[in-house]
């Protein structure tokens, strides 16, 4: 789910490319896996085979995740919306937060998709992949009903053996000197169903996955994917009661030159993220 995916906003399997032919000239960096330039092929094999661990996880999660029927209407008013304007809608972002996670969301469409596209960037974050933080974010985001049910999977999907194939140890920790980056950024989001006390909203985001380090093998690289949540009002906020992703719709790929690992580790560090609202 994060990556996704859970886990977390963890990466796929779309990595090919569109078969352009590009030709590069001389100037990469040595010594540097990011090089200034684009990986090459065996490196991309490598995090495509990681990022297809994290899409069985997600799909594990999601079916774990099934059957608590709470996303169904309960006054039989439930509409499906049309598309909706990109153009901010003057709403404000909620000021309240639940262990660093933005809460108490409006009680209309537009709350829900804040919800959903906020909730999409905790579920891809770098917590993920650790017990204790694990275990506060579904608390936090889910259902009790749901979240009972997914802590056991979850436990089990993010093993040490998991956790070893992203380069990090068996507390989800990045080795010394190095930066794992998990991150969810929501380009939109859409409401499918609403019904009052339930909706389904759909967030279509670009993740970023990998390991910044001078001797990462799997360099910090993007995907593109759609995340659905079926959410429910309970408690005075919208909570997650089941969720799911699929690949794309992705661009074609820029040509613009990678950055340095060094690069992007400072990046990380120094540029937050946001709390976001329709």
């Amino acid at each position: 789910m994060s990556l996704g995916d859970g886990a977390s906003g963890g990466g796929d399997t779309e990595y090919g490319g569109v078969g352009q032919t590009r030709t590069r000239l001389p100037g990469g960096r040595s010594g540097d896996v990011y090089g200034g330039a684009r990986r090459g092929r065996s490196s991309s094999r490598s995090l495509v085979t990681v990022v297809g661990v994290v899409v069985l996880l997600i799909a594990a999660i999601a079916f774990a995740n099934r059957g608590d029927g709470g996303s169904s209407s309960a006054d039989g008013n439930e509409t499906k919306a049309g598309p909706a304007p990109t153009a901010a809608s003057g709403a404000r972002p909620v000021q309240s937060k639940t262990g660093g996670i933005p809460s108490g969301f409006a009680h209309d469409q537009q709350g829900a998709e804040s919800a959903a596209a906020n909730y999409s960037v905790a579920l891809g974050s770098t917590g993920m992949f650790q017990r204790e933080s694990r275990h506060s974010i579904v608390n936090a985001l889910y259902t009790a009903a749901a979240a009972s049910k997914l802590q056991g999977p979850m436990d089990q999907a993010y093993s040490a053996s998991f956790l070893n194939k992203l380069g990090l140890d068996a507390n989800g920790n990045a080795p010394q000197g190095s930066t794992f980056v998990s991150r969810t950024v929501p380009v939109g989001t859409k409401v499918e169903q609403y019904s009052g006390n339930s909706a389904k909203v759909s967030v279509w985001y670009m993740g970023l996955i990998g390991m910044s380090g001078q001797g990462s093998t799997d360099p910090v690289s993007t995907t593109w994917k759609t995340w659905t949540f079926e959410l429910q009002w309970s408690n005075g906020d919208w909570k997650i009661v089941n969720d799911s992703q699929t690949d794309g719709p992705a661009p074609v790929p820029g040509d613009d030159k990678a950055a340095t690992s060094d690069e992007i580790s400072k990046a990380v560090e120094q540029y937050g993220g946001f709390t976001y609202a329709r």
